[in-house]
């Protein structure tokens, strides 16, 4: 199987399955010196464990402690340069949870697709396809976040709507305040009794909801991303669509600006010190190159997949049947999956500083 490494420069490469022993990873590029320990790794891997307490009725019932081990690359709380392995164990599987559906495709999963592409899978919580595997992005995602650190860059995601209810977002991370505090990771305290009416009504229906998360990245540096193929909007909308249940990216206005005419959708360019007062619908980006705005991206993320309603469907031997899915779910992939679209960000941010200080070393500067 390829595909495990995220990456060209600071490099993420992760391995495990929902229901195996343990899930892990291996961060490659990251300078040394670098301040981190495994206190800061599981700040942000706490804000997506199962159980959370932002999470509410939304989350699944399986409590994992991701508890983050640090296996090399990192003495007396400093990066030294080297190749740095961690790994999270898994403590709560319930296998038998799987048994019955295992000689049956559930839809909207990676069921069918693995099978098709190597004639087996891991039916136990899906194997590799799991949601669990998200885990090692975010442990990936807090070490690139200390190195952006270190450049002044700050990478914050938070909710901006959850089962079709949209939330007010104030237009700096300085107004939005400790999301990582509010349920939901709200970006507002109003919408909050809304979103938990939402998520009470569909539970009962055994049902799943699906929502947008909104990441946004300031002070950027200008001068981030490649001409062409390399697009920094480019890599973002890649690294947060690499996350299972994303949908669709936005950058900026995103979808809007097809409704805006070109006089609407510039944003005038001042003075560095006054950019950020300016509109900012190219969200930061301009020909793929940051300018000095915030970056701004949305990740619009589908409902959960497993669901407690009936669903048609085929076996293994390609007889038509119907399903209704057991085990333990979240009702939506919001909140959990805000840390994990934050730590793709991050993680894409931190490559393309250090493809910049190749280039700026190799030509001088």
């Amino acid at each position: 199987m390829s595909g495990d490494t995220f990456g060209r420069l600071f490099t993420l490469t992760t391995f495990g399955e929902s229901h195996g022993p343990a899930l892990g990873g291996v961060v490659s590029g990251c300078p040394a010196g670098i301040p981190i320990t495994e206190a800061a790794i599981q700040q942000e891997l706490d804000r997506r464990r199962p159980g959370a307490a932002q999470a509410g009725a939304a989350s699944t019932a399986r409590k994992e402690p991701d508890r983050v081990e640090l296996l090399s690359g990192v003495f007396e709380g400093r990066t030294t340069g080297t190749a740095i392995g961690f790994c999270i164990r898994n403590t709560d599987q319930r296998s038998a949870d799987y048994s019955a559906i295992k000689d049956v495709f559930r839809p909207g999963h990676g069921d069918l697709s693995y099978h098709a592409k190597y004639g087996a899978r891991d039916y136990r919580g899906g194997g590799r396809s799991s949601g669990r595997e998200t885990a090692c992005r975010v442990a990936g995602g807090a070490i690139a976040q200390a190195f952006l650190a270190t450049l002044g860059i700050m990478v914050t995601a938070y909710t901006v709507e959850l089962g079709g209810i949209r939330a007010a977002v104030p237009g700096s991370l300085a107004a939005l305040g400790n999301v990582w505090e509010r349920p939901f990771f709200a970006p507002e305290d109003a919408v909050i009794t809304a979103w938990q009416g939402r998520v009470a009504e569909i539970k009962a229906r055994g049902d799943t909801l699906g929502g947008v998360v909104e990441v946004r990245a300031e002070p950027m540096p200008q001068g981030l991303g490649e001409p062409v193929f390399d697009k920094l909007d480019a890599r973002i909308a890649a690294a947060l669509m690499s996350i299972g249940a994303v949908k669709a990216v936005e950058i900026g206005a995103g979808c809007e600006a097809a409704r805006m005419t070109g006089s609407q959708h510039n944003d005038p360019i001042l003075p560095l010190p006054h950019r950020q007062e300016a509109s900012n619908h190219a969200g930061g980006v301009l020909a793929g190159i940051s300018d000095g705005r915030p970056l701004v991206a949305r990740a619009w993320v589908k409902p959960i997949a497993s669901h407690h309603q009936p669903q048609a469907t085929i076996g293994t031997d390609g007889q038509a049947t119907s399903i209704t899915v057991g085990g333990r779910h979240d009702i939506s992939a919001i909140p959990r999956i805000v840390p994990v679209c934050q730590a793709m960000a991050a993680l894409a941010l931190a490559d393309f500083c250090c493809l910049q200080t190749r280039q700026a070393g190799a030509m001088g500067i």
